[in-house]
C-alpha cells in the first residue's frame, strides 16, 4: 500500500520539487502551504509521514509539531523537521518538540528519500 507524506511549506517549488520527487518514490503526497493548513490536513488525514518546514505562515512548524506530538491520536506520526535553521538551538527546539528527524535545507534528495524510508519502517 502507498505511504501518505504531507508537505507543509510556504516555499510552492520546493514542495512542487519534493512532490515529484516522493511520487517517483511511489509516495502519495498531499500539499500544505502553511502551519494550519497543515495541521488540519494532518488531522483530516492522518499521513504516514509528516515534512514540515519551521518558518510559516499563520503558525510555525513548532507549534504545529508539538501540537501533534502531544496529541494521543496523532503522536505516532514521524515528523521531518525541514528548515533553512541550522543553529543548535534551533534542533534542541525540534526535538524539545517531538521532531523525528531534523534535515537542513539545502539538502542532498537521497539523505532526504532515506531519512523518509527509515522512518516509515520503524
Amino acid at each position: 500500500m502507498q505511504k501518505k507524506i504531507l508537505v507543509v511549506d510556504d516555499e510552492t517549488d520546493l514542495v512542487e520539487m519534493l512532490s515529484v520527487r516522493l511520487e517517483a518514490n511511489d509516495y502519495q503526497v498531499l500539499k500544505a502551504f502553511d502551519g494550519e493548513d497543515g495541521l488540519n490536513k494532518a488531522r483530516e488525514n492522518k499521513p504516514d509521514l509528516i515534512v514540515l518546514d519551521l518558518m510559516l505562515p499563520k503558525i510555525d512548524g513548532y507549534k504545529v509539531c508539538r501540537m501533534l506530538k502531544f496529541d494521543e491520536k496523532y503522536k505516532h506520526i514521524p515528523i521531518i523537521m525541514f528548515t533553512a535553521r541550522a543553529q543548535e538551538a534551533d534542533m534542541e527546539l525540534g526535538k524539545e518538540v517531538g521532531a523525528d528527524a531534523y534535515i537542513i535545507k539545502p539538502f542532498e534528495a537521497d539523505t532526504f528519500l532515506a531519512k523518509i524510508s527509515e522512518l516509515l519502517r520503524k
